[in-house]
């Protein structure tokens, strides 16, 4: 799959450790960003009450799942805590011929699938201000065990490592100034989030030793 073409749109990956709050800062940015048209996963996973089906994600059966595996169906696809996620080759083709900028969230292994067939595509990480916050955070769910929290810490952990595969880090500590920051990088007009920038890349480290950064 290619970006290039007149008139035909870009590629936005979004990825981040699980209690970074990228879906609400999603949601903000398609609010923000007009042209934008977000991408609906595929999922294995049970569908939570809060969620519709074709919206938030496309529900099906672990069978269903490895059929569309093995039809070469999935642009990019990854199991995260024992489930299956997917993103459909023909839904995201469409959307990038009818010129859509599209975003794409999902987690750094379907990024790094992405950028490895789409290098033109713009990757964003999204991190917690601190693990301190990202702990409160995923407490505050109030959904899952205390034995559930702490292997979701872990995976976080160990999903935060992977920061320097993205084009730019955002650090999501307030969801307005995020959203700005985000669609800053949409439009193009953002150079100080890129993990290349010196600043950047000690904060992030600060925060993924245990720090808060600065």
């Amino acid at each position: 799959m290619s970006e290039s073409g007149s008139g035909r749109g870009r590629i936005i990956v979004l990825a981040a450790p699980s209690g970074a709050g990228k879906t609400s800062l999603v949601h903000e940015l398609l609010r923000r960003v007009p042209n934008l048209k977000f991408s609906v996963s595929h999922t294995t996973r049970p569908r939570r009450e809060t969620e519709v089906d074709g919206e938030d994600y496309q529900f099906v059966r672990q069978d269903e799942f490895r059929q569309m595996i093995d039809e070469g169906a999935f642009l990019e696809y990854a199991e995260v805590f024992g489930h299956w996620y997917g993103t459909s080759r023909e839904h995201v083709e469409t959307l990038l011929t009818a010129g859509h900028t599209v975003v794409l969230e999902i987690d750094w292994q379907g990024a790094r699938q992405i950028c490895e067939a789409v290098p033109a595509a713009t990757s964003v990480f999204i991190l917690p201000p601190s693990l301190a916050e990202l702990d409160r955070r995923l407490r505050g769910r109030a959904t899952d065990s205390e034995a559930t929290i702490k292997r979701r810490l872990a995976e976080a952990f160990s999903d935060m490592t992977h920061w320097t595969e993205f084009n730019y880090v955002l650090i999501n500590d307030d969801l307005e100034q995020a959203a700005a920051e985000l669609a800053a990088i949409v439009h193009g007009r953002d150079d100080v989030h890129r993990t290349s920038a010196r600043r950047v890349r000690e904060r992030i480290e600060a925060i993924v030793s245990g720090g808060a950064g600065s």
